[in-house]
C-alpha cells in the first residue's frame, strides 16, 4: 500500500525532505503523498522514513484505497529508478 497523511498533520515539514521518491508535497492544507510515487521506501530503507520522522504518531498511515503488495512496491521502485536497476 502507499501511505497517506491524515488530517493530524501539523505541517512541520519533517517528512517532505526525507522522502527518497519525492512523493510528498504540501497540499492545499496539509502535506500529501502521491501514491503513484510512494514505495513505502522499499528499495531505499528498511521502513518508511516519513513515518519515522513524523512527530505526531499515527499521522502517516497505510492508504487502504491504494493496496499494493511488497512485490508491486518493488516494481514501482524499479520503474521510478531504471538507471539504478539495469
Amino acid at each position: 500500500m502507499a501511505l497517506l497523511i491524515t488530517e493530524r498533520c501539523i505541517n512541520c515539514d519533517m517528512c517532505e525532505p526525507e522522502c527518497p521518491n519525492q512523493a510528498i508535497a504540501l497540499g492545499a492544507e496539509i502535506y500529501e503523498i502521491d501514491p503513484s510515487r510512494c514505495t513505502e521506501c522499499i528499495g531505499h530503507y528498511e521502513s518508511p522514513t516519513c513515518q519515522s520522522v513524523c512527530p505526531i504518531s499515527h499521522t502517516i498511515i497505510q492508504d487502504v484505497a491504494w493496496r499494493e503488495t511488497p512485490d508491486q512496491l518493488w516494481e514501482k521502485f524499479v520503474q521510478l529508478y531504471p538507471n539504478l536497476n539495469g
